[in-house]
């Protein structure tokens, strides 16, 4: 382990510095340039910047156990971040795209300056971000890290309008036709923008205890029902906080057998599902096969369909 933490550790600077070096090769790209689309690739850099910074402070406080304060774990200061980070993302996709819009309206069509400098800044930029996804994704293959997953994910999708922009670039500077840098712009704008949503969205459903995938929901029920020594599932609940996965789940077993045995049953069958799915906190209740439920029990049996 303490090799797997140290890979994803290095994982996590090599993005913040990568993160750095790009927001300021594509600060010197936009004031050389004036295109929007080096401007909106500008603004998904500094949003990358942000999401790297907070996969770092994930990947530092992974290794940090829960307190008394916070009996589950500090998880959920990443979707806190990633709310921030959401709106941020959101602000610069409509300002990005009220600027296109305008330059698209206005009579003059709009000039750009050195594309030269520009194309070579954002092929720099592609460079550097292959680079980085390179490194990330032998991480994930080493140590399985969601959150190096996650970002490695998300820089891949910077490739996109960073090609974008040499590409207007190299069409005003090869036609004259500065009016195609406002196209990708609104482009990248509407890209940034749904990311945006995306992250929100998911942020928002952690915040709220939405459950977790169904399809590990299905997976985890069937992997207990199929357990030796289980006769029954029931109330399987899950949460989400940041990456981590909160899994409650009661078995039914038979009565009879001695607590060493049951406990052996159970323990091996959380040790099977943290196996399967291993950023997930689990916690099984144990139950006596036929026991009826107290009339005072709130409790309902809920089984995935």
């Amino acid at each position: 382990m303490p090799r797997n933490n140290a890979l994803n550790l290095s994982a996590g600077l090599l993005s913040v510095i990568v993160a750095v070096l790009l927001v300021m090769i594509k600060l010197w790209a936009f004031g050389s340039t004036g295109a929007l689309s080096v401007a909106a690739s500008l603004a998904d850099s500094a949003m990358d910047l942000m999401v790297s910074l907070a996969g770092l402070a994930a990947i530092t406080y992974a290794a940090k156990p829960a307190d008394e304060d916070h009996a589950f774990g500090h998880s959920s200061a990443e979707d806190l971040a990633a709310l921030g980070q959401s709106l941020f993302l959101l602000v610069s996709a409509v300002v990005i795209a009220v600027a296109a819009i305008g330059r698209l309206m206005a009579q003059t069509p709009p000039t750009l300056m050195q594309e030269g400098r520009g194309m070579i800044a954002m092929g720099l930029s592609v460079l550097l971000t292959g680079a980085l996804v390179i490194w990330q994704r032998r991480v994930v293959r080493q140590t399985g890290s969601r959150v190096v997953r996650a970002d490695s994910l998300h820089y891949v999708s910077d490739l996109i309008p960073n090609v974008g922009a040499i590409l207007s670039l190299w069409v005003s500077a090869r036609f004259g036709l500065g009016s195609v840098d406002s196209v990708v712009g609104l482009a990248a704008a509407a890209l940034l923008g749904a990311g945006a949503l995306r992250i929100g969205k998911g942020a928002w459903d952690a915040l709220m205890d939405r459950r977790a995938d169904p399809r590990m929901i299905a997976d985890i029920h069937g992997l207990a029902k199929g357990w030796p020594g289980v006769h029954g599932v029931h109330d399987l609940k899950t949460r989400t906080a940041g990456s981590v996965v909160f899994v409650n789940i009661h078995i039914e077993l038979d009565g009879e057998q001695s607590l060493r045995n049951a406990h052996a049953i159970s323990a091996a069958l959380r040790r099977a599902i943290l196996k399967a799915h291993p950023n997930t906190d689990v916690m099984i209740h144990k139950d006596p096969l036929g026991d009826m439920p107290h009339p005072d029990d709130p409790t309902k049996k809920n089984t995935p369909p």
